[in-house]
């Protein structure tokens, strides 16, 4: 008996080395060295600064594999601080990336580690979280594949040869001093993109008394953009071919996946291809049962995953990306042989789109209640400036007509909403957990150009306190004339979208103006989480809150809280400076403006 023991005691060391052993090989680390660095770039005609990633823009695509173990080594050789935002990812708190909130930021010339586990799979992607960086080139794709014997691998379409893609807008102009005439009201934008809506335009489009309204009720000329990009990127590229993927030759009848981040500060995308149809078969990094459409728009920041098909030999079809505004657009183009174009979208009607805003305008500037309830991108108000839907003339629906706005009912033409994505699995949360229900109201001045919920910005808002475990639910109403991605993270909410138990899980929801949206997230994991617009420049003048949990533990990557949150509150209470000289007064005025007030000098 006593030899037994003996024989045990010494197997015991040998048998725990082998169990440590076998569970470090079954957690496969995956490692990424990342060096941040300035760069000069000619996107558009003229040299600028860039950030780039390993000597690139975009940044790298990392790829994992559920069960992996990330470790992300980020080394800044900026002179300035920096960060990267690992968006829609599921991870501990002081992994997310948002400085001043979840960590401090990463100084010059240090190296910040981020560890987590991959628990998740879906196209992702992830991008500089630090003031401005990510418009000028600090973003990239992340994508984390099934594994083979998932009980969700699709055949089809998980097996299917993939292209991961990242949208993104090049501007010559430095973000500053885009932030800066945004906030002054400047119309350098509407200029270069021909969108002025001047007297003598409207005379000519047979709009003079629309136009005489407009400036009536002092509103600023109709546009459904703010910025305007010299170049629009795919892959950092505004034109690619794509003749062989995974080193064989692009046939006809061949089926490809689209991974499609919008990786875009502020710009919309529609998504066309020349080859006919798309098919969505994942939003968020979520999978969706398949919907065949003729064109989606994917908001800011929203990822789709979509299946295209080429349909003969000897043709490249293109597929194509094209601004919301329809100033400018990417390529890709899919097979061997001609370039088959798709049509551009034409060009907007704005005067039909500013009288349809001076009918839903007061006095005072805000919205009539038009009677009619709005959600889930089904009822774009912007149809009416769409050619392609409404022809040449005005549109025929009277202004009583429920469908005036509704593009699937006026056209043949299927455009993607949010109420046709069905999940392939029940998406319920738990049952018997307690209820939080939260409503917002999205608000916003375009001449002080002030973008807030509640007409609060975040510097001016506390954190809203959530518990472990409990069901939250978010009621949004979009009060202003602009669409807004709302960005959710560390977590997946439920859209409900009409879908019952399958509701689609996501990240983002884009909210058209006049909608109301209701989503609902279980809160399972603690911290301080940002929920925000993800238009740069909207988050970046305080439309967001903070999720944060009751009694949580402290995170140990901020040692001063204090004064973390005077650095997180700096971002919305800059000042934007600026100069006016009056000629007729032989005077000079100067002006510095800040988000919510202007100090006459």
């Amino acid at each position: 008996m006593d030899n037994q023991k003996n024989v045990y005691k010494k197997l015991l060391p040998i048998v725990l080395l082998l169990l440590t052993t076998s569970n470090l090989f079954a957690q496969k680390v995956v490692r990424y060295d990342l060096y941040v660095k300035d760069t000069l770039v000619n996107f558009a005609g003229k040299e600028k600064r860039a950030i780039a990633v390993n000597g690139q823009i975009p940044m790298p695509t990392l790829t994992f594999t559920e069960g992996d173990t990330a470790e992300i080594h980020v080394h800044n050789l900026l002179k300035e601080e920096t960060s990267l935002h690992w968006h829609g990812l599921f991870l501990p708190n002081k992994e997310d990336g948002v400085p001043n909130l979840t960590q401090m930021p990463i100084k010059p010339n240090t190296t910040h580690v981020y560890r987590f586990p991959i628990i998740q799979n879906g196209t992702h992607w992830y991008h500089s979280h630090s003031g401005l960086q990510e418009q000028i080139g600090m973003y990239g794709n992340f994508v984390m594949l099934k594994k083979s014997d998932d009980k969700t691998f699709r055949k089809g379409i998980d097996d299917l040869p993939t292209l991961p893609i990242i949208l993104s807008e090049w501007t010559n102009i430095k973000p500053e001093n885009i932030h800066r005439m945004l906030h002054n009201a400047n119309d350098y934008p509407a200029l270069k993109k021909n969108s002025v809506q001047s007297y003598v335009e409207a005379i000519k489009a047979g709009h003079f008394k629309t136009k005489l309204k407009n400036e009536w009720k002092r509103m600023l000329a109709m546009d459904v953009s703010d910025v305007y990009y010299e170049k629009i990127l795919m892959n950092g590229k505004p034109s690619a071919d794509l003749t062989t993927i995974d080193g064989k030759e692009l046939k006809a009848g061949d089926k490809i996946r689209l991974r499609i981040s919008n990786g875009g500060a502020s710009s919309y995308f529609w998504l066309t291809y020349a080859g006919g149809k798309i098919t969505v078969v994942a939003n968020d990094g979520n999978d969706v049962e398949p919907v065949v459409v003729d064109r989606l728009i994917i908001a800011v920041s929203e990822t789709y995953d979509i299946v295209v098909t080429i349909p003969s030999e000897n043709i490249a079809f293109e597929f194509l990306a094209t601004t919301e505004d329809r100033t400018n657009s990417a390529s890709l183009y899919i097979g061997n042989g001609i370039k088959q174009l798709k049509s551009p979208q034409p060009r907007l009607k704005y005067f039909e789109g500013m009288k349809m805003m001076n009918g839903m305008m007061k006095m005072n500037g805000r919205l009539d209640d038009m009677g009619m309830s709005m959600s889930l991108n089904q009822m774009d108000m912007n149809v009416v400036m769409y050619p392609e839907i409404t022809g040449d003339s005005k549109p025929k629906q009277s202004d009583n007509d429920p469908n005036r706005y509704n593009a699937n009912a006026l056209a043949d033409i299927v455009t993607l909403n949010y109420a046709m994505l069905k999940s392939p699995n029940n998406t319920n949360l738990p049952k018997n957990a307690p209820i939080k229900e939260l409503k917002f109201e999205l608000t916003g001045n375009m001449n002080r150009y002030v973008w807030s919920m509640d007409n609060k910005v975040v510097s001016e808002a506390d954190k809203i306190l959530i518990r472990k475990g409990e069901n939250v639910r978010i009621i949004l109403y979009n009060g202003s004339m602009m669409r807004h991605p709302m960005h959710l993270h560390g977590h997946d909410f439920r859209l409900l979208n009409g879908q019952g138990d399958y509701a689609p899980l996501k990240n983002i929801v884009d909210i058209m103006p006049m909608e109301t949206d209701t989503l609902e997230f279980n809160a399972n994991v603690e911290g301080d989480w940002f929920f925000h617009c993800h238009i740069l420049y909207h988050m970046m003048s305080g439309m967001g809150r903070v999720f944060t949990y009751e009694n949580q533990a402290a995170n140990p990557l901020i040692p001063n809280p204090k004064l973390a949150q005077r650095k997180l509150f700096a971002d919305d209470r800059k000042f934007h400076f600026m100069v006016e000289n009056d000629f007729a007064t032989n005077g000079s005025d100067g002006m510095i403006m800040r988000n919510r007030m202007a100090i006459g000098l």
